[in-house]
C-alpha cells in the first residue's frame, strides 16, 4: 500500500465519541493513516460540548435526528445517509464502536459499500437479545458485518469465538473507554471542573450517589426508580443523589417529576465527559443502567449498582465491584443503604481495579491496523493483547491511593496524582 490507510470513524452518540477520541488521536499520529470521521447526529445535543472539550475533529456531520421518530425510521435514514458519505469520502476502512444504531447503521452501509468494517468493543454480550434493546441485537448483527473484532477483554473474545468468529480476527483490546479516563484523570489540569459542577459540589456537604438512568427497557420502570431515589433520601438524611438526565424526554419526565424539589436530590443535565469523570471522582457510590459507567465507576474505586436485570460487562461483578440489581424501588433502597451504613460492604466494592482495561486498548488497534489488518484476510495482531494478568489492583482503603478521602474538594486532582502512574507496566 503506497498510500495511507484512510480509515473513516462513525460515531453518532456520546459514549461513541468519548470512546472513540483515544484510537482517533493515535490514528492521527500516525503517518501510515489519513482519518476522518463522521458524526451522525443521533446525540448532537450531547455530543457537542464533548466534542469542544476534548477538540475531537469531525470530518462531516449528518443530520438524521427528527421529533419522535421510530427507530425504523431512524435506522433507513442513517443508512441511506451514512451510504452517501462514504460514497463521497472513499475510505479504505471502516470503524465503529459498540452498539448504537448508528453503529449498526455505519456497519451496514459500509459492507453495501465494499468497505471493510473494524468493530471497536466487539464481543459484549447478555444474551438476551430484548437485554438492552435495541443494543444487544445491534452488536450482534455489527458482528455478522465486521471483519475485524476488537474484543475490549477475554471474555469478549470467547463470545465471539462462540458464534463462529475467527480467532485470527478477533483482537483483545482492552476498552478504549479507560483509554479516555485514563487521560482525563491523568491530566486534570488540562480539565478542571466547569462552573455547573462547581456550584453543585459547593452545596453537597455528605456522601454522593452518583446516578444515570436511560436506558429504552427501563422506561417502563423509571416512575418506580426515582420513587427508589426518594426513599433513599428519605432513609439517609445525610446522603445527596445527584442524577445526571438524559436529553430524552422519555429518559427524563419520570425523575422531574417525582424528584424535582426534593431536598438532597440534585437532577442536572448532561455534564461533558471531563466534569462527569470529576463527579464520578466525587461520589461515594454509583446507582447506573449506563454500560460507559459500569466501566469507568471501578477504574476510580466507586462501588456500582446496576440497575439492569442481566449486564453484558460481567467483569466488575465477578471482582466483586460492581451488583446487578435490576429496578426494583425496595432493592435500591436495600443494597444502597448497606453500602452507607456498612463500612466494611463499601470497603470491599471500592477496591480500585480496571476489569476492562489498562490503558493501552487505542495503542493495540493502531499497531494492529498499521500491521494491515484492514486488509482482508490479514491477520489481526498487535505486540501484547490485553490480559487479565494487566488489571491494576491496589490494596483496598477507604481513602485514594492518594490518602485523600472522597468527599475531599480536590479528590479528583488526588486521583489523577495517583492513576498516572497506574499502567505504566509495559
Amino acid at each position: 500500500m503506497n498510500h495511507p490507510l484512510h480509515v473513516c470513524v462513525v460515531m453518532g452518540t456520546r459514549p461513541e465519541v468519548i470512546k472513540c477520541w483515544p484510537v482517533i488521536l493515535r490514528l492521527q499520529a500516525d503517518p501510515a493513516f489519513r482519518v476522518s470521521t463522521l458524526l451522525t447526529g443521533q446525540h448532537r445535543e450531547l455530543i457537542d460540548p464533548v466534542i469542544r472539550r476534548l477538540s475531537v475533529p469531525v470530518t462531516k456531520r449528518l443530520d438524521v435526528m427528527r421529533p419522535s421518530q421510530s427507530l425504523e425510521s431512524l435506522t433507513a435514514r442513517l443508512i441511506e445517509q451514512v451510504g452517501a458519505a462514504l460514497a463521497e469520502r472513499r475510505p479504505d476502512f471502516v470503524l465503529v464502536q459498540g452498539d448504537t444504531t448508528s453503529a449498526f447503521a455505519g456497519a451496514l452501509a459500509a459492507f453495501y459499500a465494499g468497505v471493510p468494517v473494524g468493530h471497536i468493543e466487539a464481543g459484549l454480550r447478555t444474551g438476551d437479545v430484548r437485554q438492552p434493546f435495541p443494543e444487544e441485537m445491534n452488536r450482534r448483527l455489527v458482528t455478522v458485518l465486521a471483519e475485524r473484532h476488537f474484543a475490549p477483554t477475554p471474555a469478549a473474545r470467547e463470545a465471539l469465538l462462540r458464534e463462529g468468529v475467527s480467532t485470527e480476527r478477533i483482537l483483545v483490546t482492552g476498552n478504549t473507554g479507560i483509554d479516555a479516563l485514563r487521560e482525563v484523570t491523568a491530566n486534570a489540569h488540562r480539565f478542571p471542573p466547569g462552573p455547573q459542577l462547581r456550584a453543585l459540589l459547593t452545596r453537597i456537604d455528605g456522601p454522593i450517589i452518583v446516578a444515570t438512568v436511560h436506558r429504552r427497557e427501563n422506561r417502563s420502570a423509571m416512575s418506580g426508580i426515582a420513587e427508589g431515589f426518594r426513599a433513599i433520601t428519605t432513609a439517609h438524611p445525610e446522603a445527596h443523589v445527584v442524577l445526571s438526565l438524559h436529553a430524552s424526554p422519555a429518559a427524563r419526565s419520570a425523575f422531574v417529576e417525582t424528584l424535582a424539589g426534593q431536598p438532597r436530590c440534585h437532577l442536572i443535565d448532561a455534564l461533558d465527559y471531563p466534569d462527569f469523570a470529576h463527579l464520578l471522582s466525587r461520589g461515594r457510590l454509583v446507582v447506573t443502567d449506563s454500560g460507559g459507567v459500569q466501566e469507568e465507576a471501578p477504574f476510580l474505586g466507586k462501588p456500582t449498582l446496576v440497575l439492569r436485570r442481566v449486564t453484558e460487562r460481567p467483569e466488575a461483578v465477578s471482582a466483586g465491584v460492581s451488583r446487578v440489581i435490576g429496578d426494583d424501588p425496595e432493592e435500591m433502597l436495600s443494597a444502597v443503604g448497606e453500602l452507607l451504613r456498612d463500612g466494611d460492604a463499601w470497603r470491599r466494592m471500592s477496591r480500585r481495579i480496571s476489569p476492562f482495561g489498562d490503558g493501552r486498548a487505542a495503542e493495540r488497534i493502531t499497531q494492529a491496523l498499521r500491521g494491515g489488518a484492514g486488509l482482508s484476510g490479514t491477520k489481526v495482531v498487535a505486540s501484547r493483547e490485553f490480559t487479565c494478568d494487566d488489571v491494576y489492583t491496589p490494596p483496598a482503603s477507604s481513602e485514594t491511593a492518594a490518602g485523600v478521602k472522597s468527599q475531599d474538594p480536590d479528590c479528583f486532582a488526588a486521583h489523577s496524582a495517583a492513576l498516572s502512574g497506574l499502567f505504566q507496566r509495559s
